[in-house]
């Protein structure tokens, strides 16, 4: 049995060697696959990894606030961005003794100048809190100051990019910038901090959020207090979150007179939002590893063709074997290792595709993809099976041609 196997496995070597370009052409779809299915797999697990760190980015047991409820969908705080104030934040700071720091934001893209140079910024209204909430580091000077926040001073904080572009190689410290024709004196510039979602948190100004609404973007018509796009509260401790979601959430119901009504505002913690953005990018992964699943199925679909097209090539040698002696089963192994070999040099050549693949993904663009082992592994097995089982059909007509019937043709 053994000797037979061995035998079968030289002759098929040695055939598929003979017919170069067919045995190429045939294995095409399986290098294609297995190719697609680990770069595919690699770079979903890439895109998760990529939204997870986008999320941390933005600090660590951290609660947003924004207005709208989360029922009326993303975009329900866009119509009623009225509903939060500086006076919300305020009481929330006061009154939830679950949280540790809580820091209103008002923002807007302005244009910004310092003498000669001119830039478009997301200029930030905010307070002190903001640097401990949203993780910020320092690269020269000092952040926003609770003297600054008291006093109303007309002082600003750049972004890396923003100093760079309207000071280049100066020192920006103590220098002047005008925002929207409005002056301020420059106390600090943020370390470079890179994109988040699509926008640059390099290209931002932060002023104190009162000097905002006074200065710069006016107060909300018919508001006691000004109003805020978005408030975001640090917990004391990971444990703390929940607790503060819902004493935040109880403290707004109860401020804004929502008795018998839906929540005019939204809470949700930093695990929430890494929770929705899983169940997304795992659907994108599934998504993508069936689809290049498809690749392998089509490459199966080819190894049978070609297969079926070479037992009708070499009817003859299959008669000729018979009349001498060999077996049905000995036709049938031979096809069968045949297709299998394609499967798994088409498997090895792929994996090695999909590799260089994913080398190439994580030079050319922000995603860090790394090397599943278990999508090659299991890739690898597949398309192993693949020739297999569109092996056997070709394999079987073999051993079923009529020896005599196969010379005579």
């Amino acid at each position: 049995m053994a000797y037979n196997l061995f035998e079968n496995a030289t002759m098929a070597v040695k055939t598929l060697g003979a017919n170069k370009l067919r045995s190429g052409l045939t294995m095409l779809g399986i290098i294609i696959g297995n190719a697609s299915v680990i770069a595919m797999v690699a770079a979903g697990q890439a895109a998760q990894g990529f939204v997870t760190q986008q999320f941390e980015s933005l600090g660590t047991n951290v609660l947003f606030i924004t207005p709208g409820d989360a029922q009326r969908g993303p975009t329900a705080g866009v119509s009623r961005a009225d509903t939060l104030t500086l006076a919300d934040a305020a009481a929330i700071a006061a009154e939830v003794l679950a949280v540790s720091e809580v820091s209103p934001e008002k923002n807007q893209r302005l244009r910004v100048t310092q003498g000669a140079a001119e830039t478009q910024a997301n200029v930030i209204g905010t307070n002190p809190d903001y640097l401990t909430v949203r993780q910020i580091t320092l690269d020269q000077g000092r952040f926003l100051s609770p003297v600054d926040a008291q006093s109303d001073l007309a002082v600003a904080v750049l972004g890396s990019e923003t100093a760079q572009t309207l000071f280049g190689d100066q020192n920006p410290i103590n220098q002047k910038i005008r925002v929207n024709n409005v002056r301020f004196t420059v106390v600090g510039v943020v370390a470079s901090r890179g994109s988040s979602f699509g926008q640059n948190q390099d290209e931002t100004v932060y002023v104190p959020i009162q000097v905002m609404v006074d200065q710069i973007t006016g107060q909300a018509v018919g508001k006691t207090s000004p109003t805020v796009q978005i408030i975001a509260v640090s917990a004391s401790d990971p444990t703390s979150a929940s607790a503060a979601q819902y004493q935040i959430t109880n403290l707004l119901r109860l401020r804004h007179g929502l008795l018998n009504k839906e929540d005019d505002f939204t809470v949700q913690s930093q695990q929430d939002l890494l929770d929705t953005a899983a169940s997304i990018t795992d659907i994108l992964v599934l998504v993508l590893g069936f689809t290049a699943g498809i690749s392998l199925l089509v490459g199966g679909i080819g190894i049978m063709n070609i297969m079926l097209v070479s037992v009708t090539e070499r009817t003859q040698e299959i008669g000729l074997r018979k009349a001498i002696g060999a077996k049905g089963s000995d036709i049938s192994m031979q096809f069968t290792i045949e297709s299998i070999i394609l499967a798994v040099i088409g498997g090895v050549i792929g994996s090695g595709v999909g590799i260089i693949s994913i080398v190439i993904l994580t030079l050319t663009t922000p995603l860090s993809a790394g090397i599943s082992l278990s999508a090659i592994a299991i890739s690898f097995t597949v398309s192993g099976s693949t020739g297999l089982i569109f092996g056997l059909l070709p394999a079987r007509r073999a051993a079923q041609l009529d020896p005599i019937v196969a010379l005579r043709s």
